[in-house]
């Protein structure tokens, strides 16, 4: 867990800090700084963070549900209570086109573009909430570095337990069976 959780560090670290820094250049470091503070208050953790990361696994769920052509309740939002995560597990195999779309819908929905509203309109609240949910989607950044070389329309199979998914074998696709680990 601990490499799990450094390797999350190591992909999303350098969004988060290059972010931080454009808002710190045009709105002032402890403006970050007083947004992050009041994003730790627990009125507001609950009120925001919480959701948000319901709101994470949504997304998840209806991205791969739009771009795999699958219906939404193909896919199983939970919480894993032994790894102290949520998750969002599509049942049945995809192409990992639409896979990798999924898996970073969330970054984009919930991180990038808050941060670009934050950094043009000096929210820093929105901005602290923003970078945190970009670190949130680092297990995300770290399961598409790992398929980045896995043609669009391979099929993959999420795990049913833990980060990423398998690679199916390239038989899979043409109705035999067999599988690949990524």
């Amino acid at each position: 867990m601990l490499a799990a959780n450094l390797l999350v560090v190591l992909s999303a670290g350098p969004t988060v800090a290059v972010l931080a820094w454009a808002y710190a250049l045009r709105w002032g470091g402890p403006s970050l700084v007083g947004g992050v503070y009041a994003l730790l208050e627990p009125a507001v953790f609950l009120a925001s963070v919480l959701p948000g990361v319901l709101a994470h696994e949504l997304i998840h769920a209806l991205a791969w549900s739009i771009f795999a052509r699958k219906p939404l309740s193909a896919t199983r939002i939970g919480f894993n209570w032994r790894g102290l995560s949520p998750y969002a597990h599509p049942a049945d195999p995809m192409p990992v086109g639409p896979y990798r779309v999924g898996a970073i819908m969330p970054a984009v929905v919930l991180g990038f573009i808050p941060a670009a509203l934050a950094i043009a309109l000096g929210r820093p609240l929105l901005m602290a909430w923003s970078l945190l949910f970009i670190l949130a989607a680092g297990g995300d950044f770290v399961v598409l570095w790992l398929i980045r070389r896995v043609p669009a329309d391979r099929l993959v199979e999420d795990h049913p337990a833990r980060a990423g998914c398998h690679v199916l074998a390239a038989e899979t696709t043409n109705g035999r069976s067999g599988s690949g680990r990524s």
